[in-house]
Protein backbone atom coordinates (compact mmCIF):
# COMPACT_ATOMS: atom_id res chain seq x y z
CA UNK A 1 0.00 0.00 0.00
CA UNK A 2 1.12 3.47 -0.78
CA UNK A 3 -0.24 6.58 0.84
CA UNK A 4 0.28 10.24 0.21
CA UNK A 5 -0.76 12.11 3.34
CA UNK A 6 -1.40 15.82 3.26
CA UNK A 7 -1.94 17.88 6.38
CA UNK A 8 -4.85 20.13 5.48
CA UNK A 9 -6.65 23.15 6.88
CA UNK A 10 -9.69 21.85 4.95
CA UNK A 11 -10.48 19.41 2.15
CA UNK A 12 -13.48 18.16 0.23
CA UNK A 13 -14.23 15.62 -2.47
CA UNK A 14 -16.83 16.08 -5.19
CA UNK A 15 -18.12 13.29 -7.45
CA UNK A 16 -21.14 12.99 -9.67
CA UNK A 17 -21.78 16.74 -9.23
CA UNK A 18 -22.16 16.51 -5.45
CA UNK A 19 -19.89 16.95 -2.46
CA UNK A 20 -19.41 13.53 -0.90
CA UNK A 21 -16.85 14.24 1.83
CA UNK A 22 -15.71 17.35 3.64
CA UNK A 23 -13.36 17.99 6.55
CA UNK A 24 -11.78 20.84 8.44
CA UNK A 25 -8.29 20.50 9.88
CA UNK A 26 -6.89 17.01 9.46
CA UNK A 27 -5.49 14.71 6.79
CA UNK A 28 -6.28 13.99 3.18
CA UNK A 29 -5.01 10.48 2.47
CA UNK A 30 -4.55 9.27 -1.11
CA UNK A 31 -4.33 5.46 -1.04
CA UNK A 32 -2.87 3.17 -3.70
CA UNK A 33 -3.37 -0.60 -3.45
CA UNK A 34 -1.45 -3.43 -5.11
CA UNK A 35 -2.15 -7.18 -5.24
CA UNK A 36 0.58 -7.96 -2.68
CA UNK A 37 -1.21 -5.91 0.00
CA UNK A 38 -2.79 -7.75 2.93
CA UNK A 39 -4.36 -7.25 6.36
CA UNK A 40 -0.93 -6.63 7.90
CA UNK A 41 -0.40 -3.67 5.54
CA UNK A 42 -3.79 -2.24 6.45
CA UNK A 43 -3.18 -2.47 10.20
CA UNK A 44 0.37 -1.09 10.03
CA UNK A 45 -0.47 1.81 7.72
CA UNK A 46 -3.60 2.82 9.62
CA UNK A 47 -1.73 2.87 12.95
CA UNK A 48 1.14 4.80 11.38
CA UNK A 49 -1.19 7.44 9.92
CA UNK A 50 -3.31 7.82 13.06
CA UNK A 51 -0.20 8.32 15.20
CA UNK A 52 1.91 10.36 12.75
CA UNK A 53 2.98 13.49 14.64
CA UNK A 54 2.61 16.17 11.96
CA UNK A 55 0.35 18.68 13.73
CA UNK A 56 1.69 21.63 15.68
CA UNK A 57 1.65 21.69 19.46
CA UNK A 58 1.27 24.89 21.48
CA UNK A 59 4.92 25.77 20.74
CA UNK A 60 4.47 25.44 16.98
CA UNK A 61 6.41 22.16 16.81
CA UNK A 62 5.02 19.22 14.80
CA UNK A 63 4.44 17.03 17.83
CA UNK A 64 0.75 16.04 17.76
CA UNK A 65 -0.98 13.19 15.97
CA UNK A 66 -4.37 13.13 14.30
CA UNK A 67 -5.66 11.24 17.34
CA UNK A 68 -4.29 13.82 19.80
CA UNK A 69 -5.71 16.82 17.94
CA UNK A 70 -9.03 15.05 17.26
CA UNK A 71 -8.66 15.86 13.56
CA UNK A 72 -10.65 14.59 10.63
CA UNK A 73 -9.58 12.45 7.68
CA UNK A 74 -10.64 11.70 4.13
CA UNK A 75 -9.35 8.60 2.31
CA UNK A 76 -9.41 8.66 -1.49
CA UNK A 77 -8.43 5.63 -3.57
CA UNK A 78 -5.78 6.52 -6.15
CA UNK A 79 -4.42 3.73 -8.35
CA UNK A 80 -2.01 6.18 -10.03
CA UNK A 81 0.21 6.03 -6.94
CA UNK A 82 1.47 2.73 -8.39
CA UNK A 83 2.37 4.25 -11.75
CA UNK A 84 5.58 3.04 -13.32
CA UNK A 85 7.34 5.59 -15.50
CA UNK A 86 10.40 3.44 -16.15
CA UNK A 87 9.83 3.03 -19.89
CA UNK A 88 8.40 5.54 -22.32
CA UNK A 89 6.18 8.49 -21.54
CA UNK A 90 2.90 6.72 -20.83
CA UNK A 91 2.74 5.49 -17.21
CA UNK A 92 2.01 1.81 -16.66
CA UNK A 93 -0.40 0.87 -13.88
CA UNK A 94 0.27 -2.87 -13.97
CA UNK A 95 1.14 -2.98 -10.24
CA UNK A 96 -2.13 -1.33 -9.21
CA UNK A 97 -4.81 -3.79 -8.11
CA UNK A 98 -7.94 -4.29 -10.15
CA UNK A 99 -11.23 -3.33 -8.44
CA UNK A 100 -12.05 -6.91 -7.38
CA UNK A 101 -8.96 -6.88 -5.14
CA UNK A 102 -8.64 -3.17 -4.40
CA UNK A 103 -12.20 -2.35 -3.30
CA UNK A 104 -12.31 -4.80 -0.35
CA UNK A 105 -8.84 -3.71 0.80
CA UNK A 106 -9.78 -0.04 0.49
CA UNK A 107 -12.96 -0.60 2.50
CA UNK A 108 -11.03 -2.57 5.16
CA UNK A 109 -8.49 0.24 5.41
CA UNK A 110 -11.23 2.82 5.96
CA UNK A 111 -12.81 0.67 8.72
CA UNK A 112 -9.42 0.15 10.36
CA UNK A 113 -8.64 3.88 10.30
CA UNK A 114 -12.07 4.66 11.77
CA UNK A 115 -11.35 2.17 14.56
CA UNK A 116 -7.89 3.65 15.20
CA UNK A 117 -9.22 7.22 15.23
CA UNK A 118 -12.50 6.27 16.99
CA UNK A 119 -14.50 8.41 14.57
CA UNK A 120 -15.94 8.39 11.08
CA UNK A 121 -13.61 8.93 8.12
CA UNK A 122 -14.70 10.58 4.88
CA UNK A 123 -14.17 8.74 1.60
CA UNK A 124 -14.25 9.20 -2.10
CA UNK A 125 -16.16 6.91 -4.47
CA UNK A 126 -13.95 4.08 -5.68
CA UNK A 127 -13.30 4.36 -9.41
CA UNK A 128 -15.30 7.55 -9.86
CA UNK A 129 -14.09 10.73 -11.52
CA UNK A 130 -13.54 12.90 -8.46
CA UNK A 131 -12.47 16.45 -7.83
CA UNK A 132 -10.40 16.86 -4.69
CA UNK A 133 -9.90 20.32 -3.28
CA UNK A 134 -7.72 21.09 -0.30
CA UNK A 135 -5.71 23.70 1.46
CA UNK A 136 -2.40 22.02 2.29
CA UNK A 137 -1.35 23.30 5.71
CA UNK A 138 2.39 23.90 5.92
CA UNK A 139 2.67 22.55 3.29
CA UNK A 140 3.10 19.11 4.84
CA UNK A 141 3.03 16.11 2.51
CA UNK A 142 4.27 12.66 3.57
CA UNK A 143 4.59 9.51 1.44
CA UNK A 144 4.45 6.07 3.05
CA UNK A 145 4.86 2.67 1.36
CA UNK A 146 4.16 -0.45 3.42
CA UNK A 147 6.63 -2.37 1.24
CA UNK A 148 9.38 0.09 2.17
CA UNK A 149 8.86 0.64 5.90
CA UNK A 150 12.43 1.70 6.64
CA UNK A 151 12.27 4.93 4.63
Amino acid sequence: MRAVIQRVAWAHVTAESRRIAEIGQGMLILLGIEDADAAEDIAWLSRKIANLRIFNDEDGVMNKSLIEMNGDAIVVSQFTLHASTKKGNRPSYIKASKPAVAIPLYEQFVVQLENDLTRKVGTGIFGADMKVELLNDGPVTIMIDTKNKDL
